[in-house]
């Protein structure tokens, strides 16, 4: 099962991250999940939201670069060697992983996956009771 994540191009410069989250916040929509990467030229907030075309549009009629993606949310004990199982399984199928970002909190540990084959990562995951979200 995909969860769609977007993806938000932003230029590196003061603020402009803030420009995002201020769009959200008036808007009401609150993000389950993000991620922010950069390199010299741009960075990319990977965000999970509720209602992720609603909000891509949103961002689009506000002039940013927007994107969705599918990517897979599992959810998993939040304790070691929980992520590793994961890993493992994936690994053993010879599926790469572009990359990955998770958190936690109490109990249990959100952790979103960039698998390069989505629909084998997803049966392989189920197969062995991951929790997919």
């Amino acid at each position: 099962m995909a969860t769609k994540q977007l993806s938000v191009f932003l230029e590196n410069k003061t603020g402009r991250l803030n420009d995002v989250t201020k769009i959200l916040g008036q808007a009401g929509i609150n993000m389950t999940a993000f991620s922010v990467a950069d390199n010299s030229d741009f960075g990319i907030l990977r965000v999970i939201v509720p209602e992720p075309e609603k909000v891509r549009i949103l961002l689009k009629d506000k002039g940013f670069a927007v994107s969705l993606t599918d990517v897979i949310a599992v959810n998993i004990p939040n304790k070691a060697g929980s992520l590793d199982k994961v890993l493992d399984l994936l690994a053993e199928a010879k599926i790469y992983i572009e990359y990955m970002y998770a958190f936690s909190e109490g109990e249990t540990a959100s952790v979103v996956i960039k698998p390069d084959n989505m629909v084998q990562a997803s049966e392989i995951l189920q197969k062995h009771n991951i929790r997919l979200l």
